[in-house]
């Protein structure tokens, strides 16, 4: 570790108490108590980081208190250099963001890679759509959610679906989001519930989590900033991500239900250019929800 790094690391230690952080998350996966949820990270948080220091970046991960993460990308190594790096931090992939598109035309490699990460789910972030998603593209989706999440069962992988938002379009006596529920087979088809993503269509994130909570196996936690005004497009400046409990989202009410209904792994996701800051904050202050 360098200086620069190792002196990073203590001042957060300082900060913020997070070897106590530490110690709860990885306590917590030890626990069948839904009581203890898992707190993680979403690496992509620190993208712009990893670009320059790599290395650096993921000792400062892991000096902030986490252990599990999520990725899917291997900033410029291979899938098994990337591995290492995240074993030498003691950092432990659950979950695995892979292409809709790759999944179909290769299959075999994401498998390899999920594998190689040793992750527990793969996960799909993204339906390819035009400007808006329809029903086609819906359709679409269910059909091969369901056939992807066989195939990956059968490799003792599980699948989930990150929702983004615009799958809350308007569709008969409900939303498109409603269709996919209904038609995908819960065996197969999991849910990462993105809170920032359900409240920036209008939907009211502890609604969504008590009509689908045992379909929803994972959580990106990221808040929004007050007065912000939300659509279905699916996207939203990066810069609009505020500290977690700082924003318009209620989030104790949020990670409390989550809690309750056995929801396992939930990941701070902040997109913004003040992620290094402000996700320690965002990991304070859920830590400290009771």
């Amino acid at each position: 570790m360098s200086l620069a790094v190792r002196c990073s690391a203590i001042l957060l230690t300082l900060a913020l108490g997070v070897s106590a952080f530490g110690q709860t998350t990885s306590k917590a996966d030890k626990k069948s108590d839904p009581n203890h949820s898992v707190i993680g990270v979403q690496l992509y948080s620190f993208r712009n980081e990893m670009k320059t220091d790599l290395e650096g970046s993921l000792e400062k991960v892991k000096a902030m208190g986490f252990t599990f993460v999520e990725t899917g990308a291997y900033n410029g190594k291979t899938v098994a250099e990337f591995k290492s790096l995240l074993d030498k931090n003691n950092l432990q992939v659950v979950s695995f963001f892979a292409d809709y598109n790759k999944l179909k035309t290769d299959f075999a490699a994401v498998v390899a890679d999920a594998k190689t990460m040793n992750a527990k789910y793969v996960i799909v972030a993204w339906i390819p759509h035009q400007k808006e998603f329809n029903l086609a593209d819906c359709d679409l989706a269910i059909k091969d959610f369901n056939e992807i999440g066989e195939k990956l069962a059968k490799e003792g992988l599980r699948f989930a679906y990150h929702i983004h938002g615009y799958e809350f379009a308007p569709h008969g006596n409900g939303t498109l989001m409603d269709k996919l529920m209904a038609e995908t087979k819960p065996q197969f088809v999991n849910i990462q519930m993105d809170v920032f993503w359900v409240a920036h269509p209008g939907q009211y994130p502890v609604a969504f989590l008590k009509k689908y909570g045992k379909r929803i196996h994972l959580m990106h936690l990221k808040d929004m900033q007050k007065g912000l005004k939300g659509d279905l497009t699916g996207h939203a400046d990066v810069e609009t991500n505020v500290t977690i409990g700082t924003g318009s989202i209620d989030y104790a009410t949020i990670v409390r239900e989550a809690r309750k209904l056995g929801v396992k792994y939930l990941f701070i996701e902040d997109e913004s250019s003040r992620s290094i800051t402000q996700v320690p904050a965002s990991l304070k202050y859920l830590t400290s929800i009771k």
